[in-house]
């Protein structure tokens, strides 16, 4: 089976980065610093004049978790149609109830509206918080998702392996399992062949500086010492490097 390489892209030039690194997908948002929020429509038609790329769109309102009040559904799900009209190959969406469970009439709602372009539904790593991933995969199956970005509900995909394993066992034949979250070259082919998944998710992070980030004692800066003028950006070398890792691997 193909090996997929997706690359995290916080930006129309961090897509540029994973095309030239020869990855086969993206998953594009904003604000990667806050965990990836609504990209940009001109971001992502500019990216798709310009590439062959697969790309799918992230679609979440605001930084901390998955709980969403009906303003930020409305407006989720308006984003979402947005992206889809302009091009996305697909969305990446998460709604958690308070307790953490998944929200089955939202779910239903975003899945339904994917697949009537006949795209990709992605539950992305809100599946990481829920309380039960047996619980919460299933359903999410039941629901038709297409697709579980996932680090095995811990903090690095690699510390999440056996939870990984044990739902591709158990589900991968019903839902796409897409690992993410510290993977890279050096650990990519022993996570890969112990999951058993064929594909992976990766930042292939690395900075670069803006030198009016901070002065005058006022700061903007997100990231601290040594990169606290620095932004975080796709680096096309490490693509390259993890494609050609992964491909050789298969």
């Amino acid at each position: 089976m193909k090996r997929i390489v997706e690359v995290c892209a916080g930006s129309y030039q961090d897509c540029i980065a994973a095309y030239k690194g020869k990855a086969d997908r993206v998953e594009l948002n904003s604000a990667l610093s806050v965990g990836g929020l609504t990209p940009s429509v001109s971001s992502l038609r500019k990216v798709k004049e310009e590439t062959n790329l697969k790309v799918i769109c992230m679609v979440r309102p605001r930084a901390a978790g998955f709980c969403y009040d009906e303003d930020d559904e409305m407006i989720i799900m308006e984003d979402a149609q947005l992206l889809l009209d302009n091009g996305a190959d697909g969305i990446s969406f998460g709604f958690l109830n308070e307790d953490g469970t998944i929200k089955e009439d939202k779910t239903a709602q975003m899945i339904e509206l994917v697949h009537s372009y006949h795209k990709e539904a992605v539950f992305h790593r809100a599946f990481d918080v829920c309380p039960d991933a047996y619980e919460a995969i299933e359903t999410l199956i039941r629901l038709g998702a297409d697709r579980i970005l996932t680090s095995g509900q811990k903090a690095k995909a690699f510390e999440g392996k056996d939870l990984l394993k044990d739902l591709q066992e158990k589900y991968g034949d019903k839902i796409e399992l897409l690992p993410g979250s510290g993977v890279n070259a050096t650990n990519v082919i022993e996570l890969m062949e112990y999951t058993g998944i064929n594909q992976v998710h990766s930042s292939c992070k690395s900075y670069l500086s803006d030198p009016t980030t901070a002065n005058n004692g006022v700061s903007y800066a997100y990231l601290t010492d040594e990169h606290e003028m620095d932004y975080d950006i796709v680096n096309e070398d490490l693509v390259t490097k993890l494609v050609e890792v992964v491909k050789q691997g298969a």
